[in-house]
């Protein structure tokens, strides 16, 4: 080599590594002056606090794990370099991020697996619909497929998954409750709008409405036009817990809808909070990560939802998973009084509330196939 060249290599050499040195100290002065952060709403998660030190810890390396996870939690741009990561797997043609299928039409759909306690889940289900208590009252179980299932036709080639319908009508008769299958309303409605969000794990509400119709159509109501509720779009900007698992930033909001029927005269009850409001939606929640929960004021052990204009004195009991609640808004027609259990956070059972009030004339249990295996809420449902 040249003198020159050599000169030449040793200067790109010698900036390079100024350039190098240049950018480890920037991110390393990020870290130490900019604020940290508590809460990650891309991820919508807590992030790391500042391990506490002890010996103990130090000895046994928790400190130096926790450490690491904080460093990792708060390194300068992080949402941008996780944004990117995530954008350039896909942009090579990787199609599954987290247990998440990158689908077509712009869908990002939750890998489903078969439930490892079937057999327990329909066996509580039994236990439930056998209990005096609640003899009284007409039962239905409702259990609604994912976009896994109605959308499949968008999962890539490669994707290969248990049918949630056979799951589902597994529990059906083993539990013995008469259910309702809404399965196939979902699948001849999936053309017209989207049932599902695309950056989400829950339906859309008019997934929720299609699910409301096929409640009607097995419970004998008639039931209301969608043409005759007052729509309204309150974000545009929805990125739910899918979008969080995969971390592409770059993809757009999408839209939240809701319908109020003007004929309503509600009275909302919240059991724990002893909050009382006319209205099924917290719209403070449009402000935030976590939009869905605007759908019956996010989480709550009990809600009493009372409709002086309902077109019956029925009384219903709903034993539910967060699918139930965009659904809601659409039975207060056919019910004078609802109450919504969370079963999760409700500590005393349904049918001894059922037992109390000798007014309730009908149960809905309603869970989404996805989150059914895990979901504590079904464990307590007795």
């Amino acid at each position: 080599m040249r003198d020159d060249e050599f000169m030449k290599a040793a200067t790109i050499r010698t900036k390079t590594a100024a350039l190098l040195t240049m950018g480890v100290l920037a991110l390393s002065t990020g870290f130490l002056l900019l604020d940290k952060q508590e809460f990650s709403e891309h991820e919508n998660r807590y992030l790391e606090k500042f391990p506490e030190i002890s010996w103990e810890r130090i000895e046994s390396g928790e400190y130096m794990k926790d450490l690491n996870s904080y460093l990792c939690d708060h390194f300068p741009l992080r949402d941008f370099f996780i944004g990117m990561k995530s954008k350039a797997e896909i942009a090579v043609g990787k199609r599954e991020i987290n247990q998440v299928f990158i689908a077509g039409d712009g869908y990002l759909i939750e890998n489903y697996k078969k439930p490892e306690n079937t057999e327990q889940i329909a066996g509580i289900f039994k236990a439930f619909g056998e209990k005096e208590d609640v003899s009284q009252a007409e039962i239905r179980l409702m259990l609604v497929p994912t976009a896994s299932y109605i959308y499949r036709e968008k999962l890539p080639a490669f994707a290969r998954m248990e049918s949630q319908m056979e799951t589902a009508r597994q529990i059906y008769k083993e539990s013995g409750l008469p259910f309702i299958d809404c399965s196939e309303e979902l699948a001849a409605h999936k053309e017209e709008q989207p049932l599902y969000y695309r950056t989400d794990h829950h339906w859309t509400t008019y997934g929720a409405y299609i699910g409301y119709l096929a409640y009607c159509r097995e419970m004998g109501l008639e039931p209301v036009k969608l043409e005759e509720l007052e729509a309204e779009t309150v974000t545009e900007d929805f990125k739910g817990t899918i979008y969080s698992k995969v971390n592409d930033y770059t993809r757009p909001g999408e839209p939240i809808t809701i319908y109020k029927n003007p004929a309503d005269q509600l009275t909302v009850y919240y059991e724990d909070t002893k909050e009382t409001t006319d209205s099924l939606y917290n719209l403070d929640y449009t402000r935030q990560k976590d939009k869905y929960s605007l759908f019956l004021n996010n989480l709550h052990p009990l809600i009493e939802i009372t409709n002086e204009t309902a077109s019956t004195d029925r009384e219903l009991v709903i034993v539910k998973d967060s699918y139930a609640n965009s659904m809601v808004p659409f039975l207060t027609r056919h019910f004078k009084k609802i109450y919504v259990f969370d079963t999760r956070y409700y500590k005393w059972g349904p049918s001894g509330f059922v037992r109390e009030h000798p007014g309730v004339t009908d149960i809905l249990i309603l869970y989404n196939m996805n989150t059914l295996d895990t979901d504590l809420g079904v464990r307590g449902i007795f």
